[in-house]
């Protein structure tokens, strides 16, 4: 692909999702987000910033912010007198953390015209910029260097099928020259990028692992969630589809009334609930009637009706099975392992996330075809309290050892900062 193509690209796809707003509520979030954004921005930004540098951290959507929060937060502590600018790409990420109190200005961030990108810019006047795992932005990373921002990406992992190593591939490739760093999660996106020439790189591992190490030190008691479980063995869904919800109601009444099961749909769709509940056999209650039903431990499933507490609710779990691997992609893992806890997914579409294929290997977690195999592996963790045991001590040891990226990251940072 040619820069021209890209542009033209560019313009094209932020043109048609003005028209498929018109019939998706989700892209709509984002078109109606970003109409006015610049010119609200050169009215006002400046005035806030009031003459401090500007620190820029980007964010695809909910889970790279995740990934980011441990940088954006030692940033702010090690640079108090920092502004931070937080951009999000997706409405799932901005429209859940538009309020987080960890940046001084969230938004999103306009699409990567090169009129958008120059204007962007010379408003914002970044110090430095950092970009979270897979956000290759031409435009912007050009006017970024143009300007003399520094500019870092992390928590960020390369394959060799992505187009940077194809001999096509010459104009991503250098987008990948505009990065001042590039902190890597594995051994294998440090070579890959060698093996192009790119030599400003090195292996921090990935930032989740301090991110869902200090959520599980200082985890928020739920005691309305431990009188439902009622000491019972319970299984965490976290992040739940549609298609694994078809795994899963089988699974669940083949067990009825020998565990107890928390669920947290990926997201919440009254209508798309109420089928599930119509498909349990046991006796069900949303999260949302906990508080007013005193009963609650004589219940078998509580469903979570709203965002954000998942994080939360593992540490009431004595496995888990996360969701995403039947149809996008696996959610992250890495917040049931912090708890110690053997974890199941589907076997679809795992094989990008190095901790899920990592956990397998070390039999931490483990990859599920359909129900009945599932049904196995469940049955195996409620029989078993020594095979659950030791694959739930393998995943929190497994946490343990990734810790470490956030410092290794701010140290380079220090650096370039003289």
């Amino acid at each position: 692909m040619s820069e021209v193509i890209y542009q033209s690209a560019i313009s094209t796809v932020a043109s048609l999702m003005r028209v498929a707003a018109l019939f998706n509520h989700k892209i709509k979030l984002g078109v109606a987000g970003r109409d006015g954004l610049l010119n609200e921005l050169e009215k006002s930004f400046q005035a806030q910033v009031n003459g401090r540098p500007v620190a820029w951290f980007h964010a695809a959507s909910l889970g790279e912010f995740e990934q980011g929060r441990p940088v954006i937060e030692a940033y702010k502590s090690q640079f108090p007198d920092h502004f931070i600018l937080l951009t999000f790409f997706s409405p799932s990420g901005y429209e859940v953390r538009k309020n987080y109190n960890g940046a001084d200005y969230i938004c999103y961030l306009p699409w990567d015209t090169a009129s958008n990108a120059k204007r962007f810019v010379k408003i914002v006047q970044p110090r430095i910029a950092f970009f979270i795992k897979y956000e290759f932005w031409f435009n912007y990373l050009n006017e970024l260097k143009k300007s003399g921002s520094r500019i870092i990406s992390f928590s960020t992992i390369f394959r060799p099928d992505q187009i940077f190593f194809k001999k096509r591939g010459g104009f991503f490739k250098k987008t990948l020259g505009y990065f001042d760093h590039i902190f890597v999660q594995n051994q294998q996106s440090l070579t890959l990028l060698q093996g192009i020439g790119v030599q400003n790189s090195s292996l921090a591992g990935d930032t989740r692992f301090d991110r869902v190490s200090a959520i599980a030190a200082n985890v928020k008691d739920l005691p309305e969630v431990a009188a439902f479980r009622d000491n019972k063995p319970c299984l965490i869904v976290g992040s739940a589809w549609e298609a694994d919800m078809q795994v899963l109601i089988p699974v669940l009444n083949h067990f009825k009334g020998q565990l107890k099961a928390i669920i947290a749909p990926h997201e919440i769709h009254k209508e798309e609930i109420e089928q599930w509940l119509k498909g349990l056999t046991g006796k069900t209650l949303l999260y949302s009637e906990l508080a007013t039903d005193i009963q609650s431990k004589e219940y078998d499933y509580l469903v979570i009706d709203n965002i954000g507490m998942l994080s939360s609710l593992y540490q009431y779990g004595d496995m888990a099975y996360i969701g995403g691997s039947f149809g996008s992609g696996l959610h992250n893992i890495l917040e049931a392992a912090t708890f110690g806890i053997p974890i199941a997914f589907g076997n679809k579409k795992y094989h990008k996330f190095q901790e899920a294929v990592d956990l397998i290997d070390r039999k931490g977690a483990v990859a599920v075809a359909d129900k009945d195999e599932l049904i196995t592996v469940v049955n195996q963790w409620l029989t078993s309290q020594e095979v659950r045991k030791k694959a739930g001590d393998i995943n929190k040891k497994y946490i343990a050892a990734g810790v470490g990226s956030t410092e290794l990251i701010l140290s380079e940072v220090k650096k370039m900062k003289g």
